[in-house]
């Protein structure tokens, strides 16, 4: 991976984050949601996986990457592009959503509370709002800093353009704290257990699945990689 060292970070209109979407967030979606909003919406991944999912869903997104925008504009109705913690623009400030997507976005902004909050205010009366964010105490984060290491990344939980850490506690009770017409209905994680060689050599996979998923209910601030937040208008 590239470090902050070796290389300087892409500015946002050039970076591109692509990859298989979040189906662990996507999967707590409405099925019946036709308005869906992605609030950094990368390349479009979790489009796809929403359009798998509910094929009727409308799927507008956001992106601060002009880059992204061109990759996302096949994947969705429309792409934005604009810095979320200004103003909106003004034909999206009158839209409504059955659904505000926030999948690893949020530990990007200065304010990431106020930007949720004002986010609400496009959604329905009993719309869901669907959050992802990394737990800075995982296991692997952990170890590094015991190892006293602190090295930024391009990508994962130390991913160089993040302003903002959150563990499994502290994300909703800030997040959320800004947003008093919002109500989390639904907090989890997704994770792993250090197996290493067991993992790889020895158990099934089903096994060693089933390891990570008790493992990550039983101590979700240890195992838990992302934390997984759902909350409903109220």
């Amino acid at each position: 991976m590239t470090t902050r060292d070796s290389a300087p970070a892409p500015i946002f209109s050039e970076r591109v984050y692509s990859n298989v979407g979040n189906p662990p967030l996507i999967e707590l979606l409405d099925i019946g949601c036709s308005r869906l909003l992605d609030v950094g919406c990368g390349a479009g991944d979790n489009a796809v996986l929403v359009k798998s999912r509910c094929a009727q869903c409308d799927v507008v997104g956001i992106t601060r990457s002009s880059a992204e925008a061109e990759i996302a504009q096949g994947r969705m109705a429309h792409c934005w592009v604009f810095d979320i913690e200004g103003d909106l623009p003004g034909p999206l400030a009158t839209q409504v959503f059955d659904a505000l997507v926030f999948s690893h976005v949020l530990e990007h902004l200065r304010d990431p509370a106020v930007v949720l909050e004002r986010f609400a205010r496009l959604l329905r009366s009993g719309g869901q709002v669907l959050i992802a964010i990394p737990n800075v105490l995982f296991w692997r984060t952990r170890l590094q800093f015991v190892l006293g290491r602190f090295e930024y990344q391009s990508t994962g939980t130390l991913d160089d353009t993040h302003l903002r850490f959150f563990t499994y506690y502290t994300a909703d009770r800030y997040l959320l704290s800004k947003a008093s017409d919002l109500k989390m209905t639904y907090k989890s994680v997704t994770g792993s257990v250090p197996l290493w060689v067991l993992r790889r050599y020895v158990l099934p996979r089903k096994w060693s699945d089933c390891i990570d998923r008790w493992a990550s209910r039983r101590w979700p601030n240890l195992f838990g990689g992302q934390v997984l937040i759902e909350a409903v208008k109220q």
